[in-house]
């Protein structure tokens, strides 16, 4: 029995240095809708840079108690080194060191303090050796635990691969997994199946496989129930604590001097992106035409005007809300909520034309919302004095990060053509709801013969199957073998290679 069960998801897609992913958004937002239906307070988040991050973890850890099921999912780029995990923020540098990212093992030291029921973390991400970063991690001793469960996206030294298609999907992890999720088996076990499924999928047999760590000592399952001792102040706390990262503003309805009524509104598709809608729900007679659109918004968000007011969601990049949004309004998305240092503040304007009149005319009236969602906790401020950075002690400060090897260019485009020494070559809210070149969410990833090639593949469906997909849209990265013939016959009927990266 857990008293309580938490949740950080946080996906990082929108890279500053390195390769943009794609399925971390979806990912998030799927396994958002699961845990909620088993209970989990679960705070969900994209795209933080090293200091965000680190301020999250320190928001999960005080939502985190005696007997309370903790699980951290993050989906991004990553490493692995020592046998430590690195997670690798929006704004990390090129190269990136460990000073540069977060250590989960320093993270799972200040659960333990916690005496949490059930730590689980779920990585999404590459585990390749990172070449750049040859310093061992002065982590802390983990304390002797039970119940400490780790499911890794892919194996030691391997790639995680996401899928890509001309929509939205799931990382190959993610799309196993959430088949898996709502069933009342032990952790362990559920993950066993996942691996097992996993293991089926054509495109990535050979290349990623799940990977289980545990140390549980009982019977511990996601669906367990909460079971608290009472309304104690830790637990009032607690929810207090997650309500208030979870409040969205109230709509409202807006009157205007000539009549016309306007309605906004407000939706959570993140714990740190909302989306806002207007529509007209009334207006006089004699108007002929009349429209309200939103702007001018508090400089912190840095909104661009040109993606405001849009017809459809999906148009504003909100394609996981579409069906719950109302129709016939102009939808804004805000991202990167966390960033907003202020109360949020915008102008609404109304333009309408009159039967008596050829000019339009303009009406204007400013709103603040405060601070929605996430923006309440205040993650965009530096790293607080007993942030998980402190228990991981770096040879030096992330605000003084390495310069880059004169013969490395910063560009996106090298990073996966780099030569490596010898001894590198082998080793390595609201609301939520929910096709594939395959693309590596690591970051710097030595391979065999000193490169990395990617070859179009044929897309698969959601079941699996294969359809026709652009070459120019699908990459996977293969190491370059003398069994490229095998894969060509395993996967496709004929192998393209593409070098656009090179």
């Amino acid at each position: 029995m857990s008293t309580d069960k938490v949740a950080l998801l946080i996906g990082n897609l929108s890279y500053r240095n390195h390769p943009k992913l794609k399925a971390p958004m979806v990912d998030v937002y799927d396994l958002t809708n699961l845990l909620r239906q088993l209970n989990f307070k679960v705070v969900s988040l994209l795209d933080l840079t090293e200091s965000e991050m680190r301020n999250a973890v320190d928001e999960f850890l005080l939502l985190l108690d005696k007997g309370v099921y903790g699980l951290l999912y993050y989906a991004g780029h990553g490493y692995e080194n020592y046998g430590n995990s690195f997670m690798v923020p929006v704004d990390a540098p090129n190269p990136y060191r460990s000073a540069n990212c977060l250590c989960v093992q320093s993270i799972l030291k200040l659960m333990q303090e916690k005496e949490t029921g059930l730590n689980v973390f779920l990585l999404d991400m590459c585990r390749k050796r990172n070449v750049y970063d040859d310093i061992i991690p002065n982590v802390e001793a983990l304390r002797v635990t039970a119940n400490i469960v780790f499911g890794y996206a892919t194996c030691q030294d391997a790639e995680a691969f996401e899928l890509n298609s001309t929509g939205f999907t799931n990382g190959v992890f993610i799309k196993f997994l959430k088949k898996r999720l709502l069933e009342d088996e032990k952790i362990t076990v559920l993950l066993d199946k996942v691996a097992e499924d996993m293991g089926t999928f054509d495109p990535t047999k050979g290349k990623q496989a799940l990977e289980i760590r545990s140390s549980l000592s009982e019977k511990r399952a996601l669906t367990d129930p909460i079971q608290s001792s009472g309304c104690s102040e830790e637990i009032m706390a607690r929810n207090l604590q997650w309500e208030k990262a979870h409040e969205l503003p109230e709509s409202m309805c807006l009157e205007f001097d000539c009549g016309v009524q306007i309605k906004l509104g407000f939706a959570a598709e993140f714990s740190n992106v909302m989306v806002i809608y207007t529509s007209i729900v009334k207006k006089p007679e004699d108007m002929t035409s009349c429209e309200a659109y939103v702007t001018n918004f508090t400089p912190d968000l840095d909104v661009d005007p040109k993606e405001t007011n849009k017809v459809t969601p999906e148009e504003t990049g909100s394609y996981l809300l579409s069906k719950s949004l109302p129709e016939h309004c102009l939808y804004t998305r805000l991202s990167s909520l966390q960033k907003l240092k202020g109360q949020l503040s915008f102008t609404v304007c109304l333009q309408g034309k009159f039967n008596s009149m050829d000019d339009l005319v303009d009406w204007r009236t400013e709103v603040n919302i405060g601070k929605p969602l996430i923006a309440k906790l205040d993650i965009h401020r530096m790293v607080r004095r007993n942030s998980c950075l402190q228990t991981c002690h770096m040879p030096h400060s992330p605000s003084h990060s390495p310069t880059h090897s004169p013969s490395h260019s910063p560009g996106v485009e090298t990073r996966y053509h780099q030569h490596y020494p010898q001894h590198y070559q082998n080793s390595y809210l609201g609301v939520y709801h929910h096709n594939h070149p395959l693309m590596t969410m690591g970051g710097t990833m030595p391979v065999d013969n000193e490169c990395c090639m990617y070859s179009n593949l044929s897309s698969y469906n959601q079941e699996g199957e294969p359809y026709a997909v652009s070459a120019s849209r699908v990459n996977i990265p293969i190491e370059t073998t003398a069994d490229i013939n095998e894969l060509q016959t395993s996967f496709i009927d004929s192998l393209e290679i593409n070098n656009r990266y090179l």
